[in-house]
């Protein structure tokens, strides 16, 4: 094998070497898709698991959440793929888990993400009496715009 000399171009720092940093395509991608999936589960616990008629969230909500799972998986040796994640609701007398599931069924998980969503104290619903909130079951959970994530490592590694 021969190596020919490039006289054309000049590196004088390490900066010179440095690529420069093109946006992942996938993270919007991925970011959407976990939003998507976090609404379909709230979706369904909204009938299973809070026996409630509409289950009302911030605007962008589980996009920030989608966002903050994702840079938490980062680090991770699957990334999302390797995320296996618990959602909890706290409310007014609840504490439930209200969903699980796997980003990638078909990779093992490597990290576990923990959410609690909490209710908003904030709402109409705060004004209404205690006997009312029981008989108006059908009615609607409004979700906090804040809300909890833990992160528990199922793997060690001196790599990690």
């Amino acid at each position: 094998m021969e190596v020919l000399p490039i006289s054309n171009e000049t590196y004088n720092n390490e900066e010179d070497w440095d690529c420069p940093d093109y946006p992942d395509s996938t993270e919007p991608a991925l970011v959407e898709a976990l939003s998507k999936r976090l609404e379909a589960e709230l979706r369904e616990a909204k009938n299973t698991h809070l026996m409630v008629g509409e289950v009302l969230l911030p605007n962008g909500l589980t996009r920030r959440i989608a966002q903050d799972v994702f840079s938490m998986a980062d680090n991770e040796p699957y990334g999302l793929r390797g995320c296996a994640l618990y959602i909890n609701f706290e409310g007014e007398g609840i504490n439930k888990k209200i969903s699980t599931f796997r980003c990638d069924p078909s990779t093992p998980p490597t990290f576990e993400v923990y959410l609690t969503l909490k209710q908003s104290t904030a709402g109409w619903n705060n004004f209404l009496p205690q006997f009312l909130k029981k008989i108006t079951r059908g009615g609607a959970v409004m979700i906090s715009s804040e809300y909890q994530l833990q992160l528990k490592k199922l793997f060690r590694s001196s790599l990690y």
